[in-house]
């Protein structure tokens, strides 16, 4: 979420850049937005829980950590029990004595919930669980997160550039009437249509560029850019960062650089990030925000 900044506006070519009227205030207001930015990511049931991802098939299938189980997962009771993807639902039977809960109860079946719902149905036992994910093309997974995941207990922490305040922009706003589709690219190789509201234009070192938001739900209120830039593959991460910000106003969009963050796929490998799409690969060194984190192995 965008924080409310504390810098004036001036106009720069029909684009704004916002220069700080107080910089330690504005420096301030990004230092604690990171703080909160780690504090999520750390949480137990944060992103660097993230152990496995298990594709699904149709049909039924037992679960468990023992081997002769089609899906094994380590730390499970070792035959936990099944799970059937019959047409658009997915069911989880749970053995009984296994000590695992279903959305904290003790019931041994029901109807998982994917994460497109506020609420995805979790299946948990000890410091481990799982949720069912449904993504483009129809694949559905489980999502395995485990609190005690080395990725988490020996977490490096989050390097970043200098708080910039020229690089919190104020971009002229053109909107799509009706909204465009932008074919978004992801890790698992297949693509998500999104609707893009419309174009971000500003200037930066005398050049002018282009960015276009996607929404993620029908109901969004908040613009998400998926950016690459000159320092992607180097400086920062490769695939993209990621920008949330609020709605147009008056003819402008607030993007603000330095809230520039890495996706989960940074710091673990079974996370299905979206890429980004050509559009939005800037030919500027966008040296603000998130780099790339020191305990990747990829």
């Amino acid at each position: 979420m965008l924080m409310t900044s504390l810098l004036l506006a001036a106009s720069i070519s029909g684009t704004q850049l916002v220069s700080a009227g107080n910089d330690d205030d504005y420096t301030r207001t990004i230092e604690t937005w990171r703080e909160q930015r780690l504090e999520r990511l750390k949480a137990p049931g944060g992103w660097l829980s993230l152990v496995g991802l298990e594709w699904l098939k149709p049909g039924t299938r037992t679960i468990g950590s023992a081997s002769d189980n089609d899906i094994v997962i380590a730390k499970a009771p070792a035959h936990l029990g099944s799970i059937e993807w019959k047409g658009d639902k997915v069911t989880i039977s749970l053995n009984e004595g296994t000590g695992a809960t279903i959305d904290g109860t003790t019931r041994t079946r029901a109807e998982l919930l994917d994460d497109a719902h506020e609420q995805p149905t979790v299946v948990a036992f000890g410091n481990v669980s799982f949720y069912l994910i449904d993504r483009a093309g129809g694949k559905k997974g489980l999502r395995i997160k485990d609190s005690e995941a080395t990725t988490r207990t020996g977490f490096l922490g989050i390097d970043a550039y200098p708080v910039d305040p020229s690089w919190r922009i104020e971009a002229k706003w053109v909107a799509f009437d009706p909204p465009h589709t932008l074919e978004i690219p992801n890790v698992i190789g297949t693509l998500d249509r999104m609707p893009v509201p419309g174009k971000a234009i500003f200037e930066r070192d005398g050049k002018a560029f282009e960015l276009l938001p996607v929404l993620e739900t029908e109901d969004a209120d908040e613009l998400f850019f998926i950016i690459a830039d000159k320092t992607s593959g180097k400086e920062t991460y490769g695939a993209a960062r990621f920008i949330y910000s609020a709605m147009p106003r008056d003819g402008k969009v607030v993007i603000d650089f330095n809230k520039a963050y890495n996706p989960p796929c940074a710091f673990t490998a079974f996370a299905t990030c979206p890429l980004a799409p050509p559009e939005n690969r800037l030919g500027v060194a966008v040296t603000a925000g998130e780099k790339k984190y020191r305990g990747s192995s990829h």
